[in-house]
């Protein structure tokens, strides 16, 4: 597995995204800390995230045609930069008035957000090829978890030690670097499919044909049991999560009596488990059916999660040792769960409709995970944390029931469509 890391393409987006993705965890620990510790309101951190997610509920699935018809590696450099630029106006954010700036930011990132995540997704298996896909898929979340065991350790002691402010200094030249390494990838033009043909055209026209591209790759959702599956199972899930981020900073505060730094370690302690689970999955390669990978890990995912919420109540005076352990525990099955469904779903969609599907995805779980936000924050105030963060522990033990129901591993090269060809036979393994 970590021969891929080998491959210069590969490499280069490896490492950009790892020094992106630490600056990102820093400020992304930060800043929930700072509007708690300013408004100590869940309500109002919930905000920060739900600001966040509605973007991708606006423009995510249309994000994706775009990246469709858009030279994928130039939208990856371009978002990387506008996200180091759109950083810059946190350094004006020194009181409760002013906490619209945050907002603001939140959204405007995660909207730049939506065009280069479908490009990686739609890229990657270009740069690997799909024998290796599962392989390339783990050490990419290894990456994510690596980065989030440096990033909040390091977020959690700079908010305490220089303030928000150089944190986010710290992110935008992280993303600067980030885009100049993915400027050096080369892809092979040879493997792609050819781009939209740019013809004159009245812009009613253009529009019409962007809404013709994204309805056509909903159709495709439509068609594909599988795709259909895995969006279903995901939406379940989304759900689930849309309670963590809101609350998980008042669950350690006020019910394991943590700090800050404690804030930090356990999110770092989630990432040490998730690069074993990386390392660990990534050398299975095909040796492991990803459907029944996905639906156990899921369930397990939600079982350990509801020991996590709920370790005070019956391992008072050692909760926060007994938390942090279980945190590495599901780091590892996080990677499992995360590293399936991104298989099946690259898997099971040719390379000319990626993008858009991955735009439909990441649309539907951001609208289900912004109203798991919104109950987050409402409820959160009103009936406790523990009882409300728990939501996400029966989330996904339900999605995990769903999948091992629903979901059956695509056979290789049975991808739904390719240009020009008619639908494939349902033909699973």
């Amino acid at each position: 597995m970590l021969s891929l890391l080998r491959q210069r393409n590969f490499a280069l987006l490896w490492f950009g995204a790892l020094i992106s993705l630490v600056g990102d965890w820093m400020i992304r620990v930060s800043l929930p800390i700072y509007i708690y510790q300013l408004t100590g309101s869940t309500l109002a951190t919930g905000l920060m995230f739900m600001a966040g997610v509605l973007p991708q509920i606006l423009l995510g699935s249309v994000a994706g045609v775009f990246v469709d018809r858009w030279d994928r590696k130039r939208t990856m450099v371009i978002s990387n930069l506008l996200l180091a630029l759109t950083l810059l106006p946190v350094l004006f954010v020194t009181s409760v008035d002013r906490l619209w700036i945050v907002y603001g930011i939140s959204f405007i990132s995660a909207a730049i957000a939506q065009f280069f995540a479908p490009a990686e997704h739609a890229l990657l298996p270009q740069l690997v090829g799909e024998k290796h896909l599962l392989s390339a898929n783990a050490l990419n979340i290894l990456n994510n978890n690596l980065a989030r065991l440096i990033g909040p350790s390091l977020g959690g002691a700079a908010a305490v030690w220089f303030g928000l402010h150089t944190i986010a200094l710290i992110d935008a030249a992280s993303f600067a670097v980030a885009a100049g390494m993915i400027a050096l990838i080369r892809v092979d033009r040879s493997t792609l499919p050819p781009l939209p043909a740019r013809q004159k055209t009245t812009l009613l026209a253009s529009w019409l044909g962007v809404w013709r591209e994204w309805f056509a790759g909903l159709m495709l959702v439509k068609r594909s049991a599988l795709v259909l599956s895995l969006f279903i199972v995901t939406g379940i899930m989304s759900f689930g999560e849309g309670f963590f981020p809101v609350l998980f900073v008042a669950f350690v505060k006020t019910v394991l009596n943590g700090t800050d730094l404690d804030y930090g370690w356990l999110m770092s302690a989630q990432a040490i488990g998730g690069l074993i689970g990386g390392l660990s999955i990534g050398s299975l390669g095909g040796r492991v059916l990803s459907s029944r990978l996905l639906g156990w890990s899921s369930i397990l995912f939600g079982a350990l999660t509801l020991v996590i919420f709920h370790a005070p109540s019956f391992a008072a005076a050692s909760a926060l040792t007994l938390v942090s352990v279980l945190m590495i525990i599901v780091g590892v099955v996080s990677v499992s769960c995360r590293t399936a469904l991104n298989t099946l779903l690259q898997q099971s969609i040719a390379d000319e409709y990626r993008g858009r599907i991955y735009g439909a995805y990441n649309t539907l779980s951001s609208c289900i995970a912004l109203g798991g936000m919104a109950v987050a924050g409402t409820l959160g105030d009103i009936y406790g944390i523990v009882p409300i963060i728990s939501i996400e522990g029966y989330a996904y033990i339900l999605a995990g029931i769903v999948a091992l129901m629903l979901i059956r591993d695509v056979a290789v090269g049975t991808a739904l469509p390719a240009r020009g060809q008619s639908k494939p036979s349902a033909d699973v393994t």
